[in-house]
């Protein structure tokens, strides 16, 4: 008892005052929570440099903003030419314009559609207020088949969906507050005429509505998951314990680490996000890990029929070493999300790595502090699950020449399934199928090919350069290029439009669908046209003030990020050959997501690597032995190898949040392989044989690992409720690890050890 710290004696000296101390620590910082905001649209995955997000805000800057919600307007009939379909369109088109922030609405209603006739050039809606007989409706169906910026955008290819497209521009800086409002707005709109046109079924979708959901998902998993996670960890620790007491001594620590963990969050500046909303989920459960470690000792001296102080002092003297270890090895590893490409990804590690050290103190000074206030447990008596881990242990030492190279095989196995992963992230598929807005882009996929887009913007650095033949023949080759390749679903082209006009100039003689011969020519028919079109229809959307740039909208499958990126350079690679003397931009929320998935695994490549080696040397520093280091680093290594491995098996699909898999997992994980090596080596510092100190090591810490290893999958496991793929794909993947690190530290660890130390273990005399 001598070497136990001075300060944490103090702790049980006086508790009343190291509890009125946390309490007003719990104060000051806390109210640093009240200066948190929650931050939801897709611009808070990426840095302030992040060269796709400026390449997309460059481009905005240029054309006009695309931001957007969309309506998808489905007729129970299947055929958008009724007249019912028709007044809906026209009725909501009309409306959509009070949707806040909007600055354009395109439909079928008001598509600017040109013809000719005595007096020239005519531009009129498609669709007009009453405008729903047969014969019109006929006449619309007739005009919109060959108009390629219409048909796959505004109507579905089989005429079974029409679409409403509201552009919206939105302000910079935190947008989450403008995207509540824009998205409750259009909610209401679907509302309204879902009840009024009982025959339709209306869907929103668009990056707005996306933005949408992120917050949405974020904020459900705040105030649902985050208190079922406390019942279920509650429960969890009152079953394993059979204490009540024991649970609420607990929840106490863990209330406190997370209401200054939030604090500390809020008074550094860091805002809430679809990501650092589980800090809370992350820090009770691995506060829980502590606490237990510490808690159960406690209980196993008592039984032995030590006295309650000296009986608490001994456990934390035999665990404060562990503790304290595991708690910087988990921080660490969480410290490197700092690595990551995703800023909140990097919040999300910073915060969980101050919560665990928060966790350490309070659990090595407010916890002894309560348990010497709180009456000594009656009910101590062995429930069975010491004897069943006395058990398993005898059946390791006797069987370890079989688990062994089962083991080895197993590892091996998984390693090679390891290869079937691939990156594939797909922004719009975050969301869990039972998610509204998902629902929606399925739906969106199977009449209109996808929701993801590539904006590509050529640059010809000259004033009315767009207006050129020659730039316009290329522009027109990438349309038809794009068109031909069989990830695209739809184009968007300007030339599209120059094209119609030089056709309606010659009296609508379909042979002069083609572009002007001459510069002024177009710059004519584009002046004529412009000045026909009606407020918020004009073409900022595809040209630049001064005409030097035209913008072309390609949308596409819902592809994965190496198929959307490998497209962006293929399409780059034509163009540069077709037309070097031009400058081809790709930019869009799609390709941003891209990019980051792959940017960020390989640098989390790297931060794996460095949580790798730090936590390797402290490991081997505190247990004073390189030999043993090594063995902890194989055994941390395993379950990470066996994780993805079951997951090559059951998806292969890696995303961004399995991308610091690696590196959050390993600080945690080494929490029971610390403990058990520690006990292990104490035994054999105390002469034991290599078999009697795995006895010893399973005896004193085995129960603990497998009572904080499941509350770590309970309270991990929460996540797999999550609507949110990110979260839950996180939570599948750790708890696939934790169960796989437990199984490798209670079979695979104490078989090799006693292999590894055969040849000392004879020079040993075995206890009788």
């Amino acid at each position: 008892m001598q070497t136990l710290p001075v300060w944490v004696r103090w702790c049980m000296e006086k508790p009343k005052t190291v509890l009125v101390l946390f309490l007003l620590a719990c104060i000051m910082t806390g109210a640093g929570a009240g200066k948190l905001y929650f931050r939801g649209d897709y611009k808070v995955f990426f840095e302030e440099n992040d060269p796709q997000k400026l390449a997309y805000e460059e481009m905005q800057n240029v054309f006009s903003k695309s931001e957007n919600v969309t309506f998808l307007i489905l007729p129970d009939s299947e055929d958008v030419y009724q007249p019912d379909t028709f007044a809906l369109i026209n009725e909501l088109t009309e409306e959509a314009w009070q949707i806040p922030l909007s600055i354009r609405v395109e439909s079928l209603s008001n598509y600017p559609y040109t013809y000719a006739d005595e007096e020239g050039l005519v531009v009129t809606d498609l669709i007009q207020e009453g405008q729903t007989d047969a014969d019109h409706i006929q006449w619309v169906k007739k005009s919109v088949a060959p108009l390629e910026n219409v048909q796959g955008r505004l109507v579905s290819l089989d005429n079974r969906m029409a679409v409403i497209n509201v552009t919206i521009q939105l302000p910079d800086g935190d947008q989450t507050p403008n995207i509540i409002k824009i998205a409750t707005f259009s909610k209401q709109l679907k509302q309204k005429y879902e009840t009024a046109y009982p025959n339709h079924k209306i869907y929103l979708s668009g990056i707005v509505i996306m933005n949408d959901a992120f917050a949405l998902t974020a904020k459900d998993d705040a105030t649902t998951l985050i208190p079922l996670m406390f019942i279920i960890i509650a429960l969890m620790i009152r079953f394993l314990t059979r204490s009540w007491a024991a649970a609420g001594v607990v929840m106490i620590i863990v209330g406190g680490s997370i209401v200054m963990t939030m604090g500390v969050a809020g008074w550094w500046g860091i805002f809430l996000s679809p990501s650092t909303v589980n800090v809370p989920t992350m820090v009770t459960t691995l506060a829980v890990a502590d606490c237990l470690h510490i808690i159960v000792t406690y209980r196993q001296k008592l039984k032995k029929g030590v006295a309650k102080a000296t009986a608490l002092q001994e456990s934390v003297q035999l665990n404060i070493k562990a503790v304290f270890l595991t708690s910087l090895t988990t921080a660490i590893g969480f410290l490197m999300l700092n690595f990551a490409e995703v800023p909140i990804l990097s919040h999300l590690g910073n915060l969980t790595a101050v919560g665990v050290i928060l966790a350490c103190i309070l659990s090595l000074t407010v916890l002894p502090a309560l348990l010497i206030l709180l009456p000594a447990p009656r009910n101590v008596s062995d429930s069975g699950g010491e004897h069943k881990v006395r058990k398993l242990g005898q059946w390791v030492v006797s069987h370890h020449r079989r688990i062994l190279p089962y083991s080895i095989l197993i590892v091996s196995v998984s390693l090679i399934f390891c290869l079937n992963n691939r990156l594939n992230d797909v922004a719009v598929e975050y969301f869990d199928l039972s998610s509204p807005f998902r629902q929606t882009v399925e739906l969106q996929k199977k009449y209109l090919g996808g929701m993801s887009n590539i904006d590509f913007a050529i640059y010809t650095d000259e004033p009315y350069g767009v207006n050129d033949p020659a730039v316009m023949k290329e522009v027109d080759a990438l349309a038809k290029w794009l068109r031909s390749q069989p990830e695209v679903k739809h184009v968007l082209s300007f030339a599209d439009i120059i094209k119609r006009l030089n056709m309606n100039m010659h009296d609508d003689d379909p042979q002069y669908f083609r572009l002007p011969d001459s510069k002024e020519l177009a710059a004519q028919y584009l002046l004529l046209y412009e000045m026909s079109l009606p407020y918020g229809l004009d073409l900022n959307n595809q040209i630049d003030i001064d005409k030097s740039a035209v913008r072309m909208i390609a949308v596409l499958e819902n592809l994965g990020s190496n198929e959307f990126t490998e497209f962006e350079e293929r399409t780059k690679r034509w163009f540069n050959k077709l037309a070097p003397e031009l400058r081809l931009e790709a930019a869009s929320p799609a390709l941003m997501f891209a990019h980051i998935g792959a940017r960020n695994m390989e640098s989390m490549v790297w931060g794996s690597l460095a949580a790798l080696v730090v936590i390797s040397l402290l490991i081997t520093l505190a247990l004073r032995s390189w030999r043993l280091g090594l063995v902890s680093l194989m055994a941390n290594l395993m379950p990470a190898g066996v994780g993805f491995g079951l997951w090559g098996m059951m998806s292969g699909e890696i995303n961004m949040a399995l991308s610091v898999e690696l590196s959050m997992t390993m600080g945690i994980i080494v929490d029971d392989s610390v403990h058990f090596l520690l006990k292990y080596q104490a035994a054999r510092k105390g002469n034991s044989s290599v078999k009697e100190s795995v006895q010893y090591a399973f005896e004193t810490v085995g129960r603990a690992m497998i009572t904080t290893t499941v509350v770590l999958a309970a309270g991990f496991g929460v996540l797999l409720f999550s609507d949110f793929r990110l979260n839950s794909d996180m939570g599948l993947m750790t708890n696939i690890i934790f169960v796989a690190a437990l199984l490798i530290d209670l079979l695979f660890l104490p078989s090799f050890l006693i292999w590894l130390d055969k040849d000392k273990a004879k020079k040993v005399r075995y206890a009788p």
